[in-house]
Protein backbone atom coordinates (compact mmCIF):
# COMPACT_ATOMS: atom_id res chain seq x y z
CA UNK A 1 0.00 0.00 0.00
CA UNK A 2 1.60 3.47 -0.87
CA UNK A 3 2.17 5.91 1.99
CA UNK A 4 -0.72 8.41 1.15
CA UNK A 5 -0.40 12.13 1.31
CA UNK A 6 -2.53 13.85 3.18
CA UNK A 7 -2.35 17.15 1.41
CA UNK A 8 -3.97 20.42 3.18
CA UNK A 9 -7.45 20.68 1.83
CA UNK A 10 -9.95 23.86 2.34
CA UNK A 11 -13.73 24.10 1.12
CA UNK A 12 -14.03 26.70 -1.62
CA UNK A 13 -16.48 29.30 -1.67
CA UNK A 14 -19.40 26.86 -2.87
CA UNK A 15 -18.91 25.20 0.07
CA UNK A 16 -18.76 27.04 2.60
CA UNK A 17 -22.13 28.51 1.14
CA UNK A 18 -23.78 25.06 1.86
CA UNK A 19 -22.03 25.31 5.41
CA UNK A 20 -24.34 28.46 6.26
CA UNK A 21 -27.66 27.04 4.05
CA UNK A 22 -26.96 23.50 6.11
CA UNK A 23 -26.56 25.81 9.41
CA UNK A 24 -29.43 28.00 8.82
CA UNK A 25 -31.72 24.56 8.59
CA UNK A 26 -30.52 22.61 11.31
CA UNK A 27 -31.03 25.88 13.73
CA UNK A 28 -35.22 25.71 12.46
CA UNK A 29 -34.88 22.15 12.45
CA UNK A 30 -33.26 21.35 15.96
CA UNK A 31 -34.72 24.36 17.53
CA UNK A 32 -35.15 23.55 21.52
CA UNK A 33 -33.45 20.09 20.96
CA UNK A 34 -31.71 20.07 24.32
CA UNK A 35 -27.72 20.63 24.42
CA UNK A 36 -27.57 16.99 26.44
CA UNK A 37 -29.46 15.13 24.03
CA UNK A 38 -26.80 16.67 21.21
CA UNK A 39 -24.24 14.42 22.95
CA UNK A 40 -25.68 11.55 21.78
CA UNK A 41 -26.26 12.96 17.81
CA UNK A 42 -25.50 9.92 15.42
CA UNK A 43 -26.32 7.09 17.58
CA UNK A 44 -30.08 8.82 17.94
CA UNK A 45 -32.33 7.95 15.16
CA UNK A 46 -35.45 10.21 13.71
CA UNK A 47 -36.99 8.97 10.86
CA UNK A 48 -39.16 12.01 10.19
CA UNK A 49 -35.44 14.16 10.40
CA UNK A 50 -33.34 11.78 7.71
CA UNK A 51 -36.13 12.44 5.37
CA UNK A 52 -35.75 15.87 5.45
CA UNK A 53 -32.59 15.55 4.87
CA UNK A 54 -32.98 13.28 2.12
CA UNK A 55 -35.96 15.89 0.72
CA UNK A 56 -32.65 18.92 1.16
CA UNK A 57 -30.50 16.25 -1.19
CA UNK A 58 -28.07 15.95 1.53
CA UNK A 59 -28.03 12.25 1.49
CA UNK A 60 -26.75 10.35 -1.34
CA UNK A 61 -24.81 13.82 -1.94
CA UNK A 62 -21.83 12.13 -4.10
CA UNK A 63 -24.01 9.11 -5.71
CA UNK A 64 -24.40 9.08 -9.56
CA UNK A 65 -28.52 10.53 -10.29
CA UNK A 66 -29.22 7.10 -11.78
CA UNK A 67 -29.48 6.01 -8.37
CA UNK A 68 -31.34 9.40 -6.71
CA UNK A 69 -27.89 10.80 -6.37
CA UNK A 70 -26.97 14.27 -6.71
CA UNK A 71 -23.41 13.99 -8.05
CA UNK A 72 -22.05 16.63 -5.45
CA UNK A 73 -18.42 16.57 -4.38
CA UNK A 74 -16.74 15.15 -1.26
CA UNK A 75 -16.12 18.03 0.07
CA UNK A 76 -19.74 19.32 -0.29
CA UNK A 77 -20.69 16.16 1.48
CA UNK A 78 -17.88 16.36 4.25
CA UNK A 79 -19.44 19.95 5.37
CA UNK A 80 -23.07 18.88 5.48
CA UNK A 81 -21.39 16.16 8.00
CA UNK A 82 -19.56 17.88 9.72
CA UNK A 83 -22.32 20.66 10.10
CA UNK A 84 -24.55 17.62 11.20
CA UNK A 85 -22.01 16.05 13.79
CA UNK A 86 -21.53 19.66 15.23
CA UNK A 87 -24.98 20.51 15.52
CA UNK A 88 -25.34 16.71 17.34
CA UNK A 89 -28.81 16.30 15.13
CA UNK A 90 -30.07 12.72 15.18
CA UNK A 91 -28.78 10.86 12.13
CA UNK A 92 -28.58 7.72 12.99
CA UNK A 93 -31.41 6.12 10.63
CA UNK A 94 -30.22 7.04 7.72
CA UNK A 95 -25.91 6.75 8.41
CA UNK A 96 -24.48 3.84 7.69
CA UNK A 97 -26.42 3.75 4.49
CA UNK A 98 -25.24 7.08 3.42
CA UNK A 99 -21.81 6.14 4.71
CA UNK A 100 -20.83 3.06 3.70
CA UNK A 101 -24.23 0.69 2.33
CA UNK A 102 -25.20 3.10 -0.42
CA UNK A 103 -21.40 2.77 -1.77
CA UNK A 104 -21.03 -0.76 -1.61
CA UNK A 105 -23.85 -1.55 -3.86
CA UNK A 106 -23.19 1.26 -5.92
CA UNK A 107 -19.85 -0.10 -6.31
CA UNK A 108 -20.46 -3.67 -6.35
CA UNK A 109 -23.89 -4.12 -7.29
CA UNK A 110 -24.13 -1.40 -10.34
CA UNK A 111 -26.85 -3.23 -12.21
CA UNK A 112 -28.86 -5.58 -9.66
CA UNK A 113 -29.42 -4.55 -6.13
CA UNK A 114 -28.27 -0.59 -6.17
CA UNK A 115 -30.98 0.31 -8.56
CA UNK A 116 -33.66 -1.21 -6.42
CA UNK A 117 -32.58 -0.41 -2.96
CA UNK A 118 -30.36 2.92 -3.05
CA UNK A 119 -32.85 5.67 -4.11
CA UNK A 120 -34.47 4.56 -0.84
CA UNK A 121 -31.65 5.29 1.07
CA UNK A 122 -30.84 8.80 -1.13
CA UNK A 123 -34.41 9.56 0.04
CA UNK A 124 -33.57 9.02 4.05
CA UNK A 125 -36.43 6.17 4.15
CA UNK A 126 -34.19 2.92 3.73
CA UNK A 127 -31.42 1.95 6.91
CA UNK A 128 -28.84 -0.39 6.96
CA UNK A 129 -26.60 -2.19 9.40
CA UNK A 130 -23.58 -3.62 9.32
CA UNK A 131 -22.95 -7.19 9.33
CA UNK A 132 -19.08 -8.27 9.71
CA UNK A 133 -18.30 -8.62 13.49
CA UNK A 134 -19.37 -12.23 15.36
CA UNK A 135 -18.88 -13.41 18.78
CA UNK A 136 -15.77 -15.00 19.81
CA UNK A 137 -14.06 -13.80 16.85
CA UNK A 138 -12.92 -10.44 18.28
CA UNK A 139 -11.25 -8.45 15.89
CA UNK A 140 -10.55 -11.22 13.10
CA UNK A 141 -12.43 -10.51 11.03
CA UNK A 142 -11.38 -13.24 8.71
CA UNK A 143 -12.53 -16.01 10.96
CA UNK A 144 -16.05 -15.30 10.46
CA UNK A 145 -18.63 -18.38 10.89
CA UNK A 146 -21.65 -16.95 9.50
CA UNK A 147 -21.72 -19.56 6.37
CA UNK A 148 -24.09 -18.85 2.80
CA UNK A 149 -24.32 -22.40 0.88
CA UNK A 150 -25.96 -22.70 -2.57
CA UNK A 151 -29.55 -23.56 -2.82
CA UNK A 152 -31.34 -24.28 -6.38
CA UNK A 153 -30.57 -20.74 -7.78
CA UNK A 154 -30.10 -19.19 -4.53
CA UNK A 155 -28.55 -19.24 -0.95
CA UNK A 156 -29.28 -20.10 2.69
CA UNK A 157 -27.93 -18.35 5.26
CA UNK A 158 -26.78 -19.37 8.69
CA UNK A 159 -24.99 -18.07 11.55
CA UNK A 160 -24.84 -14.77 14.07
CA UNK A 161 -23.33 -11.23 13.79
CA UNK A 162 -23.13 -9.19 16.82
CA UNK A 163 -22.34 -5.67 17.64
CA UNK A 164 -24.67 -5.15 14.74
CA UNK A 165 -25.70 -1.25 15.64
CA UNK A 166 -29.10 0.23 14.63
CA UNK A 167 -30.09 -3.57 13.60
CA UNK A 168 -33.55 -2.96 15.49
CA UNK A 169 -34.54 -0.31 13.61
CA UNK A 170 -32.63 -0.76 9.90
CA UNK A 171 -34.34 -2.71 6.64
CA UNK A 172 -31.24 -4.16 5.48
CA UNK A 173 -27.76 -5.64 6.47
CA UNK A 174 -24.69 -6.51 4.23
CA UNK A 175 -23.29 -9.58 5.68
CA UNK A 176 -20.48 -11.20 5.13
CA UNK A 177 -20.30 -14.85 5.44
CA UNK A 178 -18.27 -17.86 4.10
CA UNK A 179 -19.27 -19.00 0.68
CA UNK A 180 -15.94 -21.45 -0.03
CA UNK A 181 -13.38 -23.31 2.20
CA UNK A 182 -10.24 -20.75 2.89
CA UNK A 183 -8.02 -22.25 -0.10
CA UNK A 184 -4.80 -21.37 1.72
CA UNK A 185 -5.86 -17.71 2.97
CA UNK A 186 -8.09 -17.12 5.38
CA UNK A 187 -9.43 -14.25 3.36
CA UNK A 188 -9.98 -16.52 0.67
CA UNK A 189 -13.69 -17.78 0.07
CA UNK A 190 -15.64 -14.90 1.58
CA UNK A 191 -18.68 -13.24 0.03
CA UNK A 192 -21.04 -10.42 1.06
CA UNK A 193 -24.92 -10.31 1.14
CA UNK A 194 -27.69 -8.38 0.99
CA UNK A 195 -30.15 -9.85 3.68
CA UNK A 196 -33.66 -8.68 4.15
CA UNK A 197 -34.01 -7.92 8.19
CA UNK A 198 -37.50 -9.51 7.96
CA UNK A 199 -36.87 -12.43 5.91
CA UNK A 200 -38.04 -15.52 7.17
CA UNK A 201 -35.25 -17.03 10.12
CA UNK A 202 -33.74 -13.67 11.11
CA UNK A 203 -34.28 -12.74 14.20
CA UNK A 204 -33.01 -9.54 16.18
CA UNK A 205 -32.18 -9.18 20.06
CA UNK A 206 -31.03 -6.09 21.22
CA UNK A 207 -28.02 -5.70 23.91
CA UNK A 208 -28.11 -2.51 26.09
CA UNK A 209 -24.29 -0.80 26.62
CA UNK A 210 -22.78 0.73 29.40
CA UNK A 211 -24.15 4.19 27.99
CA UNK A 212 -27.62 2.70 28.60
CA UNK A 213 -28.12 2.36 25.10
CA UNK A 214 -29.65 -0.54 22.88
CA UNK A 215 -28.39 0.42 19.70
CA UNK A 216 -25.97 -2.99 19.69
CA UNK A 217 -27.63 -5.94 18.66
CA UNK A 218 -27.00 -9.78 18.27
CA UNK A 219 -28.49 -10.60 14.55
CA UNK A 220 -29.01 -14.48 14.25
CA UNK A 221 -29.53 -16.31 10.73
CA UNK A 222 -31.39 -19.69 10.73
CA UNK A 223 -32.07 -20.89 7.25
CA UNK A 224 -32.49 -18.10 5.77
CA UNK A 225 -33.13 -17.89 2.18
CA UNK A 226 -31.53 -15.29 -0.20
CA UNK A 227 -32.29 -15.17 -4.13
CA UNK A 228 -29.12 -15.35 -6.39
CA UNK A 229 -29.57 -11.55 -6.96
CA UNK A 230 -28.50 -10.64 -3.08
CA UNK A 231 -25.03 -11.70 -3.65
CA UNK A 232 -23.17 -8.68 -3.59
CA UNK A 233 -20.68 -8.41 -6.43
CA UNK A 234 -19.15 -11.65 -7.01
CA UNK A 235 -18.69 -14.60 -4.74
CA UNK A 236 -15.18 -14.99 -3.07
CA UNK A 237 -14.97 -11.01 -3.12
CA UNK A 238 -16.25 -10.52 0.29
CA UNK A 239 -12.78 -9.60 1.93
CA UNK A 240 -11.97 -7.09 -0.80
CA UNK A 241 -15.49 -5.71 -0.45
CA UNK A 242 -15.29 -5.74 3.22
CA UNK A 243 -12.12 -4.14 3.86
CA UNK A 244 -13.71 -1.38 1.13
CA UNK A 245 -16.61 -0.68 3.41
CA UNK A 246 -14.47 -0.37 6.24
CA UNK A 247 -12.33 2.26 4.78
CA UNK A 248 -15.71 4.20 4.32
CA UNK A 249 -16.49 4.08 7.74
CA UNK A 250 -13.22 4.94 8.69
CA UNK A 251 -12.66 8.21 6.65
CA UNK A 252 -15.84 10.42 8.34
CA UNK A 253 -15.57 13.24 10.80
CA UNK A 254 -17.74 11.34 12.72
CA UNK A 255 -14.22 9.49 13.93
CA UNK A 256 -13.42 13.03 16.20
CA UNK A 257 -16.59 14.81 16.40
CA UNK A 258 -18.14 11.82 18.99
CA UNK A 259 -17.58 14.11 21.98
CA UNK A 260 -17.69 17.53 20.39
CA UNK A 261 -20.65 18.24 22.39
CA UNK A 262 -18.16 17.72 25.70
CA UNK A 263 -15.36 20.20 24.77
CA UNK A 264 -17.85 22.78 23.53
CA UNK A 265 -19.72 22.59 27.35
CA UNK A 266 -16.24 22.56 28.98
CA UNK A 267 -15.39 25.76 27.00
CA UNK A 268 -18.80 27.64 27.97
CA UNK A 269 -17.90 26.50 31.76
CA UNK A 270 -14.80 27.14 32.12
CA UNK A 271 -13.98 29.88 34.72
CA UNK A 272 -12.88 33.46 32.76
CA UNK A 273 -8.98 33.87 33.67
CA UNK A 274 -8.52 30.19 34.81
CA UNK A 275 -5.19 29.56 33.20
CA UNK A 276 -5.24 25.96 33.85
CA UNK A 277 -8.33 25.61 31.98
CA UNK A 278 -6.75 27.67 29.14
CA UNK A 279 -3.78 25.81 28.74
CA UNK A 280 -5.53 22.78 29.11
CA UNK A 281 -8.68 23.21 26.93
CA UNK A 282 -6.48 25.39 24.13
CA UNK A 283 -4.65 22.23 23.84
CA UNK A 284 -7.77 19.70 23.18
CA UNK A 285 -8.65 23.18 20.84
CA UNK A 286 -5.22 22.71 18.76
CA UNK A 287 -5.81 18.76 18.51
CA UNK A 288 -8.80 19.26 16.91
CA UNK A 289 -7.73 21.79 14.59
CA UNK A 290 -5.04 19.80 13.38
CA UNK A 291 -7.54 16.54 13.29
CA UNK A 292 -9.92 18.77 11.14
CA UNK A 293 -7.09 19.73 8.99
CA UNK A 294 -6.38 15.77 8.14
CA UNK A 295 -9.78 14.87 7.69
CA UNK A 296 -10.03 17.04 5.50
CA UNK A 297 -7.22 15.92 3.79
CA UNK A 298 -9.11 12.24 3.55
CA UNK A 299 -12.21 13.55 1.84
CA UNK A 300 -9.36 15.27 -0.47
CA UNK A 301 -7.87 11.54 -1.00
CA UNK A 302 -11.41 10.15 -1.44
CA UNK A 303 -12.23 13.58 -4.28
CA UNK A 304 -8.99 12.31 -6.12
CA UNK A 305 -10.40 8.67 -6.41
CA UNK A 306 -7.51 7.31 -4.23
CA UNK A 307 -7.32 4.42 -1.75
CA UNK A 308 -8.26 6.35 1.53
CA UNK A 309 -7.10 2.97 3.62
CA UNK A 310 -4.07 4.10 5.55
CA UNK A 311 -4.50 7.54 5.46
CA UNK A 312 -8.38 6.66 7.05
CA UNK A 313 -6.92 4.58 10.10
CA UNK A 314 -4.60 7.23 10.81
CA UNK A 315 -6.98 9.81 11.49
CA UNK A 316 -9.41 7.22 13.24
CA UNK A 317 -6.89 6.58 16.01
CA UNK A 318 -5.37 9.70 16.50
CA UNK A 319 -9.33 10.90 16.41
CA UNK A 320 -10.81 8.27 19.06
CA UNK A 321 -7.05 9.06 21.16
CA UNK A 322 -8.29 12.31 21.61
CA UNK A 323 -11.72 12.20 22.22
CA UNK A 324 -10.87 9.71 25.01
CA UNK A 325 -8.93 11.70 26.82
CA UNK A 326 -12.16 14.18 27.38
CA UNK A 327 -13.91 12.56 30.18
CA UNK A 328 -10.79 12.83 32.14
CA UNK A 329 -9.91 16.42 31.11
CA UNK A 330 -13.99 17.64 32.58
CA UNK A 331 -13.17 15.75 35.78
CA UNK A 332 -9.51 17.14 36.09
CA UNK A 333 -10.75 20.67 35.63
CA UNK A 334 -14.35 20.41 36.73
CA UNK A 335 -14.03 17.08 39.07
CA UNK A 336 -17.36 17.53 41.67
CA UNK A 337 -17.92 21.68 41.32
CA UNK A 338 -20.29 20.52 38.29
CA UNK A 339 -23.77 21.27 39.05
CA UNK A 340 -25.63 18.23 40.00
CA UNK A 341 -28.04 18.00 36.71
CA UNK A 342 -25.92 20.39 34.51
CA UNK A 343 -25.82 19.83 31.25
CA UNK A 344 -22.37 19.75 31.58
CA UNK A 345 -22.38 17.11 34.37
CA UNK A 346 -24.87 15.18 31.82
CA UNK A 347 -22.85 15.94 28.58
CA UNK A 348 -19.60 14.55 30.84
CA UNK A 349 -21.44 11.31 32.33
CA UNK A 350 -22.62 10.60 28.63
CA UNK A 351 -19.36 10.52 27.23
CA UNK A 352 -17.39 9.14 30.11
CA UNK A 353 -20.05 6.29 29.36
CA UNK A 354 -19.73 6.06 25.86
CA UNK A 355 -15.84 6.84 25.66
CA UNK A 356 -14.82 3.21 25.76
CA UNK A 357 -16.11 2.54 22.52
CA UNK A 358 -14.48 5.35 20.43
CA UNK A 359 -11.55 2.95 20.21
CA UNK A 360 -13.30 -0.12 19.18
CA UNK A 361 -15.83 0.63 16.26
CA UNK A 362 -14.63 1.11 12.60
CA UNK A 363 -11.45 -0.79 14.01
CA UNK A 364 -9.59 -1.57 17.64
CA UNK A 365 -6.47 0.39 18.12
CA UNK A 366 -4.38 -2.52 17.71
CA UNK A 367 -5.66 -3.38 13.96
CA UNK A 368 -5.65 0.27 12.82
CA UNK A 369 -1.89 0.69 14.03
CA UNK A 370 -1.61 -2.82 12.21
CA UNK A 371 -2.93 -1.44 9.40
CA UNK A 372 -0.52 1.86 9.99
CA UNK A 373 2.51 -0.15 10.30
CA UNK A 374 1.85 -2.40 7.23
CA UNK A 375 1.51 0.89 5.20
CA UNK A 376 4.44 2.27 6.33
CA UNK A 377 6.68 -1.44 5.51
CA UNK A 378 6.99 -1.96 9.06
CA UNK A 379 5.51 -5.25 8.96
Amino acid sequence: MPIPRIDPCEPDEGCERLRLEVREFLAEALAGYPAAARAHHWSVADPEFSRRLGERGWIGMTWPARYGGHERSQLERYVVIEELLAAGAPVAAHWTADRQSGPQLIRFAPETLAPKIVPGIVRGETYFCIGLSESDTGSDLASVRTRATRSGDGWVLDGAKLWTTGAHRAHYMIALARTGPPDGSRHAGLSQFLVDLKAPGVKIRPIRNQADEDDFNEVSFERVELPAECLVGREGEGWTQATTELAFERSGPERYLSGIRLLLEMLDAAPAGDARAQVALGRLVAHYATLRQMSLGVAGVLARGEDPSLAAAIVKDLGATLEQSLPDVAHELFGGAMPAGSTLEQVADYVTRAAPSFSLRGGTREILRGIVARGLGLR
